[in-house]
């Protein structure tokens, strides 16, 4: 099994570089989505084995990735290793995913198990997604300590470490591009789910993840736009309900978001970025939200 991991960076300061030492002894791929701060550069000049694509603009985490991973397929991946800047693998993560991918042949997705920085709390260990309501359920184990160390199936993986294979890229296609950013993941599992793959939640795959700091961080309204436009996007796509119906589904998504944006450290901003997200999806815009992201 040869791996390549894909690493995107934006901005990443320190980060990057701790996420690339992390995979030390992994081939790696680092996509730089057009940095401003020289971070490019610093991923350069202290890793020099790893591969440095430089892209001239933002271009989220979706097409960004996709530079990534068309180049680890020309490298001769078998399995491609997606991990968010701002996480770092701990130790054993390729064995693992060896190991489960031998285990599991019918598996195209490996979820690796996600904590938070503390390496004690679940972040994510398997998730369930609704595409009839648009709703995707609290992540397995979140805020708990980690107890959860059996391979098993889940519904969907999590962008921030998972393992995608050639065989199940070749047939059900990359991210989509037009997401921009969020629910890239999701749409990806639905689609691996509907062409026969499974997708495989492999405890020992672990990393530790900072999370939201491509899109600014906790203060940043942005996750809540594109988690509102594109889940709407997303589910229309995958599930089509009777027009009649289309509404209501629409409805349970934004106010399920909206119940985020109240918890929200800037609410008004939030409220904003649910409904603007609301009204994109409706206006199938697409891409990019604007210049915050550039």
């Amino acid at each position: 099994m040869r791996l390549v991991a894909v690493v995107l960076n934006w901005n990443g300061g320190e980060d990057t570089p701790r996420a690339l030492r992390s995979l030390e002894g992994i081939e790696s791929i680092c996509v730089d989505n057009g940095s401003t701060d020289g971070s490019d550069g610093e991923v350069e000049r202290r890793f020099p084995d790893v591969e440095l694509v430089r892209l001239n603009e933002n271009r989220g985490f979706a097409a960004g990735s996709n530079a990534g991973i068309g180049r680890a397929l020309e490298r001769g991946a078998d399995w491609v290793l997606l991990l968010n800047n701002d996480a770092v693998a701990e130790a054993g993560l390729a064995a693992a995913l060896e190991r489960a991918a031998a285990e599991r042949p019918a598996a195209g997705i490996l979820a690796c198990k996600v904590l938070f920085e503390d390496g004690r709390t679940v972040m994510y260990a398997g998730a369930s997604f609704n595409a009839v309501l648009g709703y995707s359920g609290r992540r397995v184990g979140f805020g708990k300590p980690d107890e959860y160390h059996e391979l098993r199936d889940v519904e969907r993986a999590d962008g921030a470490a998972m393992a995608v294979s050639r065989v199940l890229l070749e047939r059900v296609g990359l991210f989509d591009p037009a997401l921009f950013a969020y629910v890239e993941d999701v749409d990806l599992s639905l689609r691996a789910r509907a062409n026969g793959f499974e997708i495989v939640f492999v405890p020992d795959a672990v990393v530790r993840h900072k999370g939201s700091a491509s899109t600014g961080g906790s203060a940043s309204t942005h996750n809540l736009y594109y988690d509102t436009r594109n889940t709407i996007l997303v589910t229309e796509r995958s599930r089509p309900l009777p027009r009649v119906l289309r509404p209501l589904r629409r409805g349970v998504i934004v106010g399920a978001h909206l119940l985020q944006a109240a918890t929200h450290p800037t609410r008004r901003a939030a409220f904003g970025a649910v409904v603007e997200g609301w009204r994109d999806a409706r206006a199938r815009r697409l891409g990019s939200r604007g210049a915050d992201d550039d």
